[in-house]
């Protein structure tokens, strides 16, 4: 974790006190002495939907009108709001969650989008962002042996300047024990043991030798995978011990083991884990395409929820989905809908969230947003404010040029209660 600013005033006096009694600890009130707020999450679970989801035919509907679709909106547990039929289990839960319908976007480029939505800055040809869970890492203590950052069923966006501590941990099969994180078949711990003795000391000689800062990174990446190959709480990666029934509410499929996944993960303090699922660049027939994602996402997405709520972990773990862009209003030739970045959706839910709540709106078919646009950097400070993280907060990157956490955004508090 980098250096923190922190200037002692009456405001952090009191915020100290009031933390105390909430249970912080003192590295905690260092990492939000920048906010205005005792922070109302401790987690993050992000659900990237690659390809670009449809927001007509998922969160935003426009029933009658000529862009509405297949779909029919249905009620939802709040009063007034309405989302797709796809979504019926989700519907039950929506007191839990909120709606942000209006983000402005400004890239309809999967590339560009993606980076964007997932960095808050628009990407450069001389500069990597870091992404939002690199960021979260690098200003949250880690918790137990547990990486702080894993990235379930796909690739998360690289820490860059923030260094190797705040990569992600990579899950390819959700729920199945990590083949690399055990000794190969064949040599018994002991043998595997001295052997990692003798690594140890020959990269120790090395490195006094050496000043490269690579050497140092993967001596990091050594440290970090031994202390999780020889902890218990590596069990929280695997489902054998999930009952049936409870995989079966989620679904047994990749997505619902990735959901469970991250539920297990959470509750063990891993901070920010990230639930990847392609497949929405629904250029051609996008009804049938997203009538099965929804068959898939809807119960696991309302399962997760539902049971964090029980535990009481929801109150303190933000769940957000989001994706590079919506698709257009317009239906084309072949049954699909193309690029469309002018407004789309984001749903989010718990860590501090006031369910319930649905920000913005876009115009009737769709195509704009209608009232209080929102940018995509606002969603980034809205995450920051969530967790403690002063958004404008300044790190350096190696060529000592100074970025913010997030590039020039301001926190939705509407969203909060």
């Amino acid at each position: 974790m980098g250096c923190l600013d922190y200037r002692t005033n009456r405001r952090a006096v009191l915020q100290a006190s009031l933390a105390s009694i909430l249970g912080f600890s003192m590295r905690d009130l260092i990492a939000f002495g920048g906010t205005d707020h005792v922070p109302t999450a401790e987690h993050v679970i992000f659900f990237w939907n690659g390809g670009g989801m449809s927001h007509i035919d998922t969160w935003d509907p426009k029933p009658g009108r000529p862009t509405g679709g297949e779909f029919d909106p249905i009620d939802t547990s709040v009063e007034g709001v309405k989302i797709s039929q796809i979504f019926p289990e989700i519907a039950k839960v929506m007191h839990h969650c909120a709606l942000v319908r209006s983000i402005a976007g400004v890239n309809g480029d999967h590339g560009r989008g993606t980076y964007q939505l997932q960095t808050s800055y628009q990407a450069s040809a001389n500069l990597i962002h870091p992404g939002f869970g690199s960021v979260v890492t690098h200003e949250k203590k880690q918790v137990g042996d547990l990486p702080s950052y894993v990235t379930i069923s796909g690739r998360a966006p690289k820490a860059s300047y923030l260094g190797q501590k705040c990569e992600a941990y990579f899950i390819g099969a959700p729920g199945e024990k990590d083949p690399y994180l055990s000794f190969p078949e064949g040599i018994a711990s002991a043998r595997g043991n001295q052997r990692l003795e003798v690594l140890e000391k020959f990269n120790g000689r090395f490195a006094e030798k050496s000043s490269n800062k690579e050497l140092k990174s993967t001596q990091t990446s050594i440290d970090e995978a031994l202390t999780l190959m020889r902890s218990p709480a590596l069990a929280a990666f695997e489902l054998d011990k999930v009952p049936t029934s409870q995989l079966n509410r989620y679904g047994d499929t990749p997505f619902g083991r990735g959901c469970l996944t991250a539920k297990q993960l959470i509750e063990t303090g891993v901070r920010f884990v990230q639930v990847n699922r392609g497949g929405f660049d629904t250029h051609m027939n996008n009804f049938p395409a997203m009538e099965a994602h929804g068959e898939i996402m809807d119960p696991a997405i309302a399962s997760l929820i539902a049971d964090l709520a029980e535990s009481g972990m929801l109150k303190k773990t933000l769940i957000v989905m989001l994706s590079e862009f919506g698709r257009t209003p317009k239906i084309n030739k072949d049954a699909g809908r193309d690029h469309w970045a002018n407004v789309f959706t984001c749903f989010m839910a718990g860590g501090g969230i006031k369910g319930g709540t649905v920000i913005g709106s876009s115009d009737e078919d769709g195509y704009e947003p209608k009232d209080n646009p929102v940018k995509v950097s606002n969603l980034h400070a809205t995450f920051c404010h969530a967790l403690g993280i002063d958004p404008d907060k300044k790190v350096m990157t190696p060529l000592q040029r100074p970025f913010k956490l997030v590039e020039d955004g301001t926190p939705i508090k509407e969203l909060f209660a």
